[in-house]
């Protein structure tokens, strides 16, 4: 009786210890698959996240090689001066200044807008007498601040001319076209400031304001036009 309980006994032990066995590997097995699929999660979290950045960058290099915009030649810009310029005032090379002073439109849309700063040079002053008994003004612009920076341009000269003594009309040489009118000289604080204003709007449509020994004046504010000789590209 004693030998069978014993055997029994063992018997047990030996089923308990291969069972113990046996189910060790299983659980080994779930935590290796969970590793594994911790892993794919993983590296299909770190793909998807390249291709969003991926997608990212081609999409900001896609906005960055935009078109720039084109303003043709022969485009009007319209310059308000920031200084009264004169042929007798002026001097060979000194520098114009001023801002646009109306939009200028390609497509619909805004290329040079209101207001943007201007530069350019007075190339060319002969006072009343040293151009063949008349007087003589010419100015160009150069430049025009865009996008935080100066964009270079290149426009048609814009020349004024008037004849000697006892003629009363400023002339826009090239053009032919004349405008009358006698403005006083252009003097300092309040008194130049009303003439300059009442004389903007001659000048602007081309002509030149005169003084009273008819030397060109172009008064501050005044409205100058210049036309592109070449295209201006404006980076978007």
């Amino acid at each position: 009786m004693s030998s069978r309980l014993t055997l029994f006994t063992l018997g047990l032990y030996l089923v308990l210890s291969l069972s113990g066995c046996t189910s060790k590997p299983s659980t080994d097995s779930a935590t290796d698959t969970g590793t594994d699929a911790q892993s794919a999660t993983a590296k299909s979290g770190k793909e998807s996240g390249k291709e969003s950045k991926e997608h990212r960058e081609a999409k900001e290099a896609k906005a960055e090689k935009r078109e720039p915009l084109v303003v043709p030649a022969g485009t009007a810009v319209t310059v308000s001066l920031g200084s009264a310029l004169g042929s007798k005032l002026s001097q060979p090379g000194q520098t114009l200044t001023g801002s646009v002073a109306k939009d200028v439109l390609v497509e619909g849309a805004v290329a040079i807008p209101k207001g943007a700063t201007v530069g350019g040079t007075v190339t060319d002053a002969k006072p009343l007498g040293k151009f063949a008994g008349g007087a003589v003004l010419q100015v160009r612009l150069d430049s025009i601040n865009l996008n935080g920076g100066d964009l270079p341009v290149q426009v048609a000269l814009r020349t004024f001319s008037v004849k000697g003594k006892g003629k009363r009309t400023g002339v826009m040489a090239g053009g032919g076209a004349a405008l009358g009118g006698i403005i006083g000289a252009i003097a300092g604080g309040g008194k130049g400031a009303a003439i300059g204003m009442a004389a903007g709007g001659g000048a602007g449509a081309g002509g030149a304001a005169l003084t009273g020994n008819n030397d060109v004046v172009l008064p501050a504010e005044s409205a100058v036009t210049f036309q592109l000789s070449q295209p201006l590209e404006i980076a978007q």
